[in-house]
């Protein structure tokens, strides 16, 4: 008898803040309901922090539960993958080494016999290239460095007034109408129509898809799962289809 194969859990752009601890204390809740029995794989796309980033010594407090449930989750044997964000592409040892993440600027994962590419999505956009400077800047070891010797609490007020500020930049009424998403979507395309590909997966412009596109021999999937922000959003792969999905697990 074949067994069935367990079911990945995909989302992305949660945007955990220190300031909402009642959003922070529902993801957690999120997590747990997550059934080890049903699911094998955990997703995240993406800005699972509004900020996150790691001293030798120190993790933000403010995190705490949400972190215990991802551990809670390893502990049960689901698989843990983290795609850096445009707000936690500073990701690091604590996450892979203590909570078992599965760590990805870009990475690779197969969904039966189909290969799919991860991305976040961030700085795709050709017209946002103050971003992609800004991304070459953040990413830069000397600036890492500097940043690291400011104190926790300094760090985090900082990271939330350029946060905030970013938000409100690129903030638009129609996230699946916007330009993010069109950058995405015109990103998957490509990939697939190439053949890097079967299934291009992103996160980033908050607006819930599953979309076909041609590739070398038949068709493609671009997946994007949405936001959890404001949706609740999350994407299911139930060992032959992907499916959107909204609520609790």
């Amino acid at each position: 008898m074949t067994a069935t194969p367990r079911e990945t859990l995909i989302f992305s752009d949660v945007h955990l803040r220190v300031t909402e601890p009642e959003r922070t204390r529902e993801f957690a809740a999120f997590l747990r309901a997550i059934d080890p029995a049903r699911f094998d794989r955990v997703v995240c796309l993406g800005d699972l922090f509004d900020f996150w980033f790691e001293y030798r010594h120190v993790v933000f407090s403010d995190y705490f539960e949400v972190l215990r449930a991802f551990a809670e989750l390893r502990d049960a044997g689901i698989e843990l993958h983290l795609v850096c964000g445009n707000h936690d592409f500073w990701a690091g040892r604590f996450l892979r080494e203590t909570l078992g993440f599965r760590i990805h600027l870009a990475g690779e994962l197969w969904f039966g016999e189909r290969r799919a590419l991860l991305v976040h999505g961030d700085g795709l956009n050709p017209d946002d290239w103050k971003y992609r400077l800004y991304k070459r800047i953040a990413r830069n070891p000397f600036v890492i460095w500097a940043f690291r010797q400011l104190h926790p609490d300094w760090a985090m007020a900082l990271a939330r007034l350029v946060s905030h500020g970013s938000r409100t930049l690129y903030k638009v009424e129609d996230p699946a109408g916007g330009p993010e998403a069109q950058s995405l979507r015109d990103f998957a395309r490509a990939v697939l129509k190439r053949g890097d590909a079967d299934i291009v997966l992103c996160g980033h412009a908050h607006a819930a898809t599953i979309e076909e596109f041609p590739t070398l021999v038949g068709t493609g999937l671009y997946v994007n799962p949405g936001d959890w922000l404001e949706h609740r959003a999350f994407a299911v792969w139930d060992g032959e289809t992907f499916r959107l999905r909204d609520g609790m697990p």
